[in-house]
């Protein structure tokens, strides 16, 4: 079997000749990623780490240990994280009312649907959003993305996507009751607005006092640095006529830090933020959460509701998507939970999750394994790069005999 180095460094575009234009054609690239950086761990430390191919095709810098990704919405249990810290002081509650801590949540309203003249029908939600909802994904929110009753809301109102950074991007309905069904979305941007209302403090600099900065995370932050953007890898389209490289830019104008998505980090950081969680909340002296909390996060919190597959409603920015379909799944807080083993890879009770742009964390308690890929190519649930992530976690798993 080959090992990872082999598996990741095949899987790379190595363009020979592109047309000036950057993008590379389909007929290369159908089956490859641009580039990427891969690492694992035990408790013992660090066990692998690759990069490979380049961080902008046709021509750009090679991909090393140290390139800075848009992890997107691996951020959710970072913010998570940091509201399991609030839970342990006392200072935010899983199950009172949210409301309670940022009024904008008190009286949230669910969208039934429209009427015949296209105006949307509204009704009080029945139940209050609480913590735990949020960070389950079971209090009622979507993403216009993989919901198109939400996308025409949000079209029809004038409200911009979340990911804008703009605060009236939160001004969105709920899709049903909370409590009564699981749905991806902009649940832990709310979250978010929680830990900022209960510490006095915006959410980056909250996150550097007590999770990265502790952790010697210094590659990780909302704002990107000079040093970082300039070992900043560009997110690639895969279309129709091939993979090309999108301009963004590296410090857009934000009313919020959103706790859904949003942070810049390096496959190394990220390691290093597993590792503490894999070790029980401490790492290398540094406490960030209590060893039961670490525990509790990984617990399934949305009772007999299950996990449900992500259909897309805009093809650009993601397909369709269902992480090992067939297998009924949970949710904790905040990580998909997959209950059973997978044969040759994660053990019962591993938790996982991504960002949008195709970045792939795992966490295995039983086995003690850890292990993040990361790739900047839309859309989501790109299957060149899932195909990769089920190769390496194996190589990883077979590595350790």
């Amino acid at each position: 079997m080959n090992g990872p180095d082999e598996i990741l460094h095949a899987a790379v575009m190595r363009p020979t000749g592109a047309a000036a234009t950057g993008v590379v054609p389909a007929s290369d690239a159908a089956n490859a990623v641009p580039g990427v950086v891969a690492a694992a761990a035990d408790r013992t430390g660090t066990i692998y780490e690759g990069a490979f191919g380049r961080r902008a095709l046709p021509d750009g810098a090679a991909m090393t240990p140290d390139t800075v990704f848009r992890i997107a919405s691996m951020t959710k249990a970072i913010t998570a994280t940091a509201a399991m810290q609030l839970v342990e002081q006392g200072r935010l509650d899983l199950d009172a009312p949210a409301g309670e801590v940022v009024p904008a949540l008190a009286a949230p309203l669910v969208l039934e649907g429209f009427d015949a003249a296209g105006l949307p029908i509204l009704r009080p939600a029945r139940s209050p959003i609480t913590l735990r909802r949020l960070l389950t994904h079971t209090a009622g929110f979507g993403y216009d993305i993989w919901n198109a009753d939400l996308a025409r809301y949000a079209r029809e109102s004038d409200i911009p996507a979340a990911r804008t950074g703009k605060l009236a991007g939160l001004a969105m309905p709920l899709s049903f009751d909370p409590g009564t069904r699981w749905q991806y979305g902009i649940n832990i941007d709310w979250a978010g607005r929680m830990i900022e209302a209960a510490s006095g403090i915006d959410l980056e600099t909250y996150f550097q006092r007590h999770i990265l900065g502790p952790l010697g995370m210094t590659d990780t932050s909302y704002l990107a640095r000079p040093d970082m953007e300039a070992r900043l890898a560009s997110v690639h389209a895969r279309t129709p006529d091939g993979l090309r490289p999108l301009v963004l830019a590296a410090n857009p104008p934000r009313e919020f830090y959103p706790g859904g998505g949003g942070l810049y980090a390096t496959a190394r950081d990220y390691l290093t933020f597993l590792r503490m969680l894999l070790a029980g909340g401490t790492l290398d002296g540094a406490r960030v959460l209590g060893a039961e909390t670490v525990a509790l996060m990984g617990r399934n919190h949305m009772g007999a509701l299950d996990v449900e597959p992500m259909r897309s409603g805009v093809p650009a920015a993601s397909n369709d998507f269902e992480a090992f379909a067939g297998m009924r799944k949970k949710w904790g807080l905040s990580f998909l939970i997959t209950p059973e083993n997978v044969p040759g890879r994660r053990g019962a009770g591993s938790l996982a999750w991504a960002g949008l742009n195709n970045t792939y964390y795992w966490l295995d308690p039983q086995n003690g394994v850890a292990g993040v890929l990361m790739t900047q190519v839309l859309p989501f649930g790109d299957a060149a790069v899932l195909r990769l992530l089920d190769a390496f976690e194996t190589a990883v798993y077979a590595a350790r005999g």
